[in-house]
């Protein structure tokens, strides 16, 4: 089974939450619009279970590993030109010559990007973008926002989505109708696919789906500004014995379906 460094990170999180989070949870502050972006969550999620995860099972199950991660590769290297474009707005210029060297590294010897050369050249992924620029400049976080199709999001995250996709994604430059729609939909059913086995997991958590994922898009989030180095809050409290116990049978989970 093919699992994404995102999937991964999510599964994790989510089940750290599933050993400590109860199902029903207080107001939280940063979702002052929690009963429409409930709505729009049920929407979602009614779609995801008639469409989008039975297209992205049958993906998965139909397309080998090797195609299938090629697809995400590919992807995955054409969002690298977003990626610089954000390094440069936040004066991130010793990582942007880096994920720029990834690009052409990508594009040319691993043809076009299905073959991903530049992580085995310690030309390591980043993942930026827009929302991150704005956070890098000061902008907050906004209320929590839940996005139709799409899912969990924040104001100001949201408006970096529209700047990455309108001006910055080269999706949008193909000027063939057929083929950009043709492509937005597949990296959409690729990404989905890589997000089977958290999906999985949220549902037999048996918590509150919702709370689960405000806070698991919140920690990512934060993670992804900080550069994996976010600052440490003084009302985080350490792990239990069993939440450890818990991330550790996972990762050996993990393990042995990587090796599958």
């Amino acid at each position: 089974m093919k699992l994404t460094r995102l999937s991964k990170n999510l599964v994790l999180i989510l089940c750290l939450f599933a050993s400590s989070c109860a199902t029903v949870s207080a107001p939280d502050d940063r979702d002052p619009w929690e009963s429409f972006n409930r709505s729009i969550g049920s929407f979602n999620d009614a779609f995801d279970k008639a469409i989008a995860v039975p297209v992205a099972t049958a993906y998965q199950a139909v397309l080998p590993d090797f195609i299938e991660t090629g697809i995400s590769n590919f992807f995955s290297n054409l969002g690298d030109v977003i990626v610089i474009v954000n390094d440069l707005l936040q004066f991130k210029f010793e990582q942007a010559g880096s994920d720029f060297s990834r690009l052409i590294m990508n594009t040319t010897f691993g043809l076009l990007g299905f073959i991903d050369v530049a992580t085995h050249m310690d030309l390591p992924k980043h993942d930026e973008d827009f929302g991150q620029t704005l956070a890098t400049w000061g902008v907050g976080d906004g209320a929590y926002l839940v996005l139709p199709f799409l899912g969990p999001s924040s104001v100001r995250d949201a408006t970096g989505l529209v700047v990455d996709f309108s001006f910055l994604d080269p999706v949008t430059y193909i000027e063939d109708d057929e083929a950009r729609w043709s492509l937005i939909a597949l990296r959409a059913v690729d990404k989905r696919a890589n997000l089977l086995e958290a999906s999985r997991i949220l549902e037999q958590s048996g918590i509150d789906p919702y709370v689960a994922l405000r806070n698991t898009y919140y920690q990512i989030r934060e993670n992804q500004i900080y550069d994996g180095n976010p600052p440490i809050k003084d009302d985080i409290k350490a792990p239990t014995e069993e939440d450890l116990k818990l991330e550790d049978e996972l990762e050996k989970e993990l393990l042995l379906d990587s090796l599958k």
